[in-house]
C-alpha cells in the first residue's frame, strides 16, 4: 500500500475547501418570497423568452445553457437576439410543456408568470420540483401570485441580474453590470430632476380594450425614469386591458408603440391616430409617438438604453 503522509492529505483537503470557498457556492437566492440554494452552478440551463434569456446572455452565460423557449411563436426574434443565442437551439415556440423541458435533461429554468409559466399549470416551480429542476422566477412578474409586490422600479432589473450572477457564479461581472446601468441611469436623471413628467400611454395592441402596463410593469419604471408618468400607474396588474374610455379622460400627451419584429406598430399608429374616440386626445393631435420594441420594455438589458431613448423623446430640450 503507498504510503500518503497527512499533510498531502490535509493539502489536498485544504485545497478542496479553498476551491469551494472561492467559488462562492453553496449560495441561496430569493425568487418570490421562495428561497432557492444551489451547490454549484447551473450548466443546462432553459430560458423563455426573449428578455429572460437577454439578462442570462448579458452575463455571457450561453455555455451554461442548453436552450431557449417562447421566441419564434410570437414574432419577437431580432438580428442582435439571434447573434447572442448563437447555436442555442429553441425548444418551443411558445411555452414549453413539461416533455419537451425534461428532453433536454435541464438542471434550472429562468421563467416568470405569463413569461412560460401559468398559475396551476404543468410547468411551474412545483411541478419541476419533482424532477429537481429549480425554477428562477422573473421579479416583475411575482406580482400574479403575491398582491403584495411592491410598484414597478428598476430594482426588479437590477435583482434579477444580480440572484442569476449569484446562481452561476458570476457574482462580481453581475455586480459590476448592475453598477453600469445605475450610472446609465442617473446621467439621465439628473437632467430631469425638476422637469414636469409628461404624461404617457402605452399602447401594445388590442382594438376592442387596449392591452397595457399598469402600476407593477417595468414600463411604469422606465416611464418614470425618463421623466414621464404612466397615466395607467394606478392599475393593479402588471400587464392587462383598459377601457377606452379612461385613456380618452387621462388624455396622454405621449404615446408609447411596442415593436415586434413583424413591424406590427405601424398597424397600432395607423388604428390609434383613425379611431374617433381618441381624435383630441393630445398624443394624437400633436403626433407624438416613439416606438419601443418589446425587449426594451420588459425586464432585461435593454431597458437602461430605452430610457435614454424614451427621455430624449420626451424632453428633446434636456437629453442629447
Amino acid at each position: 500500500m503507498k504510503y500518503i503522509s497527512l499533510a498531502t492529505i490535509a493539502a489536498a483537503t485544504f485545497g478542496c475547501v479553498s476551491l469551494a470557498y472561492a467559488s462562492g457556492f453553496p449560495v441561496t437566492v430569493e425568487s418570490c418570497g421562495r428561497q432557492i440554494t444551489f451547490d454549484q452552478a447551473p450548466s443546462r440551463a432553459v430560458s423563455h423568452d426573449m428578455n429572460i434569456s437577454e439578462i442570462m446572455f448579458s452575463l455571457g452565460l450561453q455555455e451554461k445553457m442548453v436552450g431557449v423557449t417562447g421566441i419564434s411563436g410570437w414574432y419577437k426574434s431580432t438580428a442582435e437576439f439571434d447573434k447572442q443565442r448563437g447555436d442555442l437551439p429553441e425548444l418551443a415556440p411558445k411555452n414549453p410543456n413539461l416533455e419537451t423541458l425534461l428532453g433536454v435533461d435541464p438542471d434550472f429554468f429562468f421563467a416568470g408568470w405569463y413569461y412560460g409559466m401559468n398559475p396551476g399549470g404543468d410547468i411551474t416551480p412545483e411541478t419541476l420540483a419533482e424532477y429537481d429542476i429549480p425554477v428562477y422566477e422573473l421579479t416583475e412578474s411575482c406580482i400574479h401570485i403575491d398582491k403584495s409586490r411592491p410598484r414597478a422600479s428598476l430594482d426588479v432589473l437590477y435583482q434579477d441580474t444580480l440572484s442569476i450572477g449569484k446562481i452561476f457564479g458570476v457574482e462580481e461581472k453581475a455586480q459590476a453590470l448592475v453598477k453600469q446601468y445605475k450610472t446609465d441611469v442617473d446621467s439621465i436623471t439628473r437632467n430631469l430632476s425638476s422637469v414636469a413628467p409628461v404624461t404617457v400611454f402605452l399602447f401594445d395592441s388590442g382594438e376592442e380594450k387596449p392591452f397595457t402596463a399598469g402600476k407593477f410593469g417595468m414600463p411604469t419604471a422606465l416611464i418614470e425614469a425618463a421623466g414621464g408618468k404612466n397615466i395607467m400607474d394606478d392599475v393593479d396588474t402588471s400587464w392587462g386591458s383598459v377601457g377606452w374610455e379612461s385613456i380618452v379622460e387621462r388624455n396622454p400627451e405621449f404615446i408609447i408603440l411596442v415593436g415586434y419584429a413583424d413591424n406590427s406598430w405601424e398597424k397600432s399608429r395607423d388604428f390609434l391616430k383613425s379611431f374617433p374616440p381618441l381624435k383630441d386626445v393630445k398624443a394624437i393631435t400633436n403626433d407624438r409617438f416613439l416606438v419601443l420594441n418589446y425587449t426594451e420594455i420588459t425586464p432585461g438589458p435593454n431597458n437602461i438604453p430605452a430610457i435614454r431613448k424614451l427621455a430624449k423623446a420626451l424632453h428633446p430640450e434636456l437629453i442629447n
